[in-house]
């Protein structure tokens, strides 16, 4: 069973206005495709820019409740997480739980792009956020 990091995902950045950042990227990077989505279940509006093989993920929240409006409120726009690709997400935490390393999301969720998603808890990882994804095969 495959469980090592295929490759970075993306890097998500926390905004608090997604128009601004999309302007200000836009000019700078001269990347002019880019996708807007928004992902209820996570309460965020995300930018989602192709850099490469990777891209870059601008997350602003669209509700107080959001975790993405709390970080902002503790440390402003900033990188908030790294995410990995990976090939088995579901076989990866088993492991990675069974190794002892503390999970936020014990079980894959949907996320930007219908990836599955999930999250290792920073108390794990040094204090940085990592998320797991796996693109989700046409029939789940």
């Amino acid at each position: 069973m495959n469980n090592k990091f295929d490759s970075i995902d993306h890097i998500g950045i926390a905004v608090k206005s997604l128009d601004e950042i999309v302007k200000i990227f836009g000019l700078i990077s001269e990347i002019e495709n880019f996708e807007i989505e928004e992902v209820p279940e996570q309460k965020v509006k995300v930018a989602m820019f192709r850099c490469g093989e990777s891209n870059i993920e601008f997350l602003m929240p669209t509700s107080p409740e959001s975790p993405i409006q709390k970080f902002l409120e503790k440390r402003g726009n900033s990188i908030h997480h790294i995410a990995f690709k990976v090939k088995n997400l579901e076989g990866k935490l088993e492991k990675l739980k069974k190794d002892g390393v503390k999970l936020i999301d014990s079980k894959p969720r949907v996320g930007a792009n219908n990836k599955k998603i999930a999250f290792i808890h920073p108390k794990s990882t040094g204090g940085i956020l990592i998320e797991l994804c796996e693109k989700r095969r046409e029939h789940e």
